[in-house]
């Protein structure tokens, strides 16, 4: 029996986003990371960060991209999780994950890293998924971490001075790359 057969939570819903998704999708990754919204969940960035995470463009163009998959999870029509998977050859990158905020702990957020993962792999054939995640969010990394994915020693500078990112609140952000090879 599943955790969510076991929990008696009704069944998540996975599915390709198309433009009309876009506003929605925006909405539910801002509420996820910024402002007094985003701390009702664990993921939240507001004391990194103020400022918006994402905006329609960014979303849209993700959503139109041919060598990506802009994920959809819903329950019960309602859209509670969405995540971007990229084509990179051999390897997928995974971003944008969100799931609101009033459901995340609840296994919501495990459930969507592994359809991802099954995604990739059955899509794309991808071998490896990789993604950045801020080095200050150690309760973040330590989470993928115990889903698979180690720490690969890659830092990349946060882009400070374009807040089409978010403002930071910080002046030592910066990202690290998580890898987990995919069986």
């Amino acid at each position: 029996m599943s955790d969510t057969a076991q929990r008696g939570e009704l069944p998540l819903t996975f599915r390709h986003a198309v433009d009309a998704d876009t506003p929605l999708l925006t909405a539910l990754v801002e509420s996820a990371y910024r402002g007094d919204a985003s701390r009702a969940g664990w993921t939240t960035e507001a004391d990194l960060l103020e400022g918006q995470r994402t905006d329609p463009e960014g979303v849209g163009a993700a959503v139109r991209d041919p060598e990506s998959i802009m994920l959809v999870v819903e329950r019960e029509g309602a859209v509670v999780a969405c995540c971007q998977l990229e084509h990179r050859g051999e390897e997928a990158s995974f971003g944008m994950f969100a799931v609101s905020p009033g459901l995340q702990g609840g296994g919501v957020g495990r459930a969507v890293l592994a359809e991802a993962e099954r995604t990739v792999r059955g899509q794309w054939g991808a071998t490896r998924m990789r993604m950045q995640v801020i080095r200050q969010r150690e309760d973040l990394i330590a989470w993928y971490e115990r889903r698979g994915y180690a720490r690969t020693g890659e830092l990349s500078p946060f882009p400070y001075g374009d807040e089409r990112f978010g403002i930071p609140r910080r002046p030592d952000l910066v990202f690290e790359e998580l890898v987990k090879p995919l069986g």
